[in-house]
């Protein structure tokens, strides 16, 4: 591992951190935990903004591929006591987490493989 790479190291090392904390919780508190893979792909539906163009796509896999909203689906459960929100924000964080643990990272605008933790898919072209 290149000292270049070293940041990108330590995100996906904490991604898997949050996607473990996430699994914990998530059946601490008494949901299957198949319910994580089953509902897995359900956030990359954001990626419907690709079909207009890629700065649109950007955009709404961005919005969806951010903590602000499995955080505030934290904050309203925690706050209305409701096992749903719960249910529905850590579904979400373990799903970013994995995302960036695979190098799946938020995208910039000119195209999908295009990411803030390189080139998805295209090891040579990673970004520094």
């Amino acid at each position: 591992m290149g000292e270049d790479r070293l940041p990108v190291w330590f995100q996906r090392a904490e991604s898997a951190g949050i996607a473990v904390v996430t699994t914990v919780a998530f059946v601490e508190l008494g949901f299957g935990w198949w319910w994580l893979l089953a509902l897995f792909l359900v956030f990359d539906l954001s990626m419907v903004g690709y079909a207009h163009s890629p700065a649109l796509g950007a955009w709404t896999y961005n919005a969806v591929h951010s903590y602000l909203g499995p955080a505030a689906c934290g904050v309203v459960a925690v706050l209305g006591s409701s096992r749903g929100w719960a249910f529905v924000g850590l579904v979400w964080a373990f799903h970013i987490g994995v995302d960036r643990l695979l190098g799946y990272g938020l995208k910039l605008r000119d195209r999908f493989t295009s990411t803030h933790l390189g080139e998805i898919g295209h090891p040579e072209r990673t970004r520094r």
